[in-house]
């Protein structure tokens, strides 16, 4: 059984940073997609972060420059290192792996930011 499971989210001032945690279970992590997604308060779940296998990544404009994803395969985990986070950044994230049509998702973690 596939299981993601992020940490690391909580409470940051605006200008601060969190480094947000993903970890797998059940599956060979190196041959996983993994990408971040992000859902605000009244919002849509929308895509963050991707890095392939290969370790190609991508950004939504919203985050260039400020975030980075990584990925750790002999840790089993991607990461997504948020930096300058900003009130607009407050969302539940989530962690979304996918191989093949196969796709999985974390719980998600809450990420406040607010002074």
């Amino acid at each position: 059984q596939v299981q993601l499971v992020e940490s690391g989210g909580g409470l940051v001032q605006p200008g601060g940073s969190l480094r947000l945690s993903c970890a797998a279970s059940g599956i060979s992590f190196s041959i996983l997609n993994m990408k971040w997604y992000r859902q605000g308060p009244g919002k849509q779940r929308e895509l963050v972060a991707f890095i392939s296998r290969g370790s190609t990544t991508t950004y939504a404009d919203s985050v260039k420059g400020r975030f980075t994803i990584s990925r750790d395969n002999a840790k089993n985990t991607a990461y997504l290192q948020m930096n300058n986070l900003k009130p607009e950044d407050t969302a539940i994230y989530f962690c979304n792996a996918n191989f093949a049509y196969n796709v999985y998702w974390g719980q998600g973690t809450q990420v406040t930011v607010s002074s």
